[in-house]
């Protein structure tokens, strides 16, 4: 009995033994395949860089990639140095060309201006700036107020509309870094991405009207459509203006009348005025009246013919 288990102990400990000596070698020859995959030299870099940031060669370093390496990844530091910072880049991350500006179009707020895009610098105080929270890449709407020209202003007031919406803040003051925790910036000036035409815009309004700056969600992209409001709409409990404040009602023509004559003129008709009564004449009645020795005169009224006129 003690034979048989001891052999049957043996054999399960010679085929543990084997199958562990496979898996050895199948794990060995894998680590092995992968050690010896071609790699691809990638220009990483050797510090964290800010935007605006003008990078060197000191502050790259060449790492081997193994397999495919990130599309837009340079091979050499020459194609890098020397090139501005359009995105945050942090240490031993690979150099893309996507977070880099254009050769030659230097360093700072320039290099973060995408190709046919403008900065437009804006006079801000601590209302139009939101109290400091339009930081670099907030994202803003452009309200102005003012009196449009050849507009009747006297019976509606100052204007408002907003005229542009979902703008990027490029820079607050000279800062152009954006700030994860959102800690308000007390600046007087700040840069805003416009388009070339939307720039003209900006330019007119700031000569033209008082401009105020204001804040919106990041990720909200919708264009809200606004038809603006007046000084008369508030006092009469509208919110928007209607159409008929924006300009004055045209003025139907009136078409001549045809000539017609005078109607004749009325008769007078006078009337005669009516006969006068007779005045009537009152004659006095005297009556003696004998009373033993006493004589009495009683006089009574009588109506007597009509006075002759």
């Amino acid at each position: 009995m003690n034979k048989r288990f001891m052999s049957v102990v043996a054999f399960g400990l010679v085929v543990a033994a084997g199958a562990s000596f496979i898996l050895y070698q199948l794990i060995t020859s894998r680590m092995t395949a992968n050690a010896s995959a071609a790699t691809t030299p990638v220009v990483v870099a050797g510090r964290d860089m800010v935007i605006g940031t003008l990078i060197k060669e000191s502050d790259l370093k060449l790492a081997a990639w193994p397999g495919t390496p990130p599309q837009g990844a340079a091979s050499k530091i020459q194609d890098v140095a020397g090139r501005g910072v359009t995105a945050l880049i942090v240490d031993g991350e690979p150099v893309l060309n996507s977070r880099l500006a254009p050769r030659g179009a230097g360093a700072g707020l320039a290099a973060t201006i995408p190709q046919g895009m403008r900065a437009v610098a804006i006079s801000v105080n601590e209302v139009v700036g939101v109290a400091g929270f339009v930081v670099p890449g907030m994202r803003v709407d452009i309200l102005i107020s003012g009196n449009p020209p050849g507009m009747n202003n006297s019976a509606t007031g100052t204007q408002a509309r907003t005229v542009l919406q979902n703008i990027e803040v490029l820079s607050a003051g000279q800062n152009i870094q954006k700030d994860s925790e959102g800690k308000p910036i007390q600046v007087q000036v700040v840069n805003l991405l416009v388009t070339p035409e939307q720039a003209e815009i900006m330019s007119l309004a700031s000569h033209e009207t008082r401009i105020q700056l204001v804040l919106r969600n990041p990720i909200d992209t919708e264009i809200s459509k606004t038809s603006g409001t007046t000084v008369a709409n508030l006092f009469g409990g509208k919110g928007a203006a209607p159409n008929s404040a924006q300009a004055p009602p045209p003025v139907a023509e009136q078409q001549p009348r045809p000539y017609r004559p005078p109607p004749p003129p009325r008769p007078v008709v006078i009337e005669a005025a009516a006969p006068k009564p007779p005045e009537r004449v009152y004659i006095p009645i005297v009556v003696e009246v004998i009373n033993g020795t006493r004589r009495t005169d009683v006089k009574f009224a009588n109506e007597g013919e009509a006075k002759k006129q």
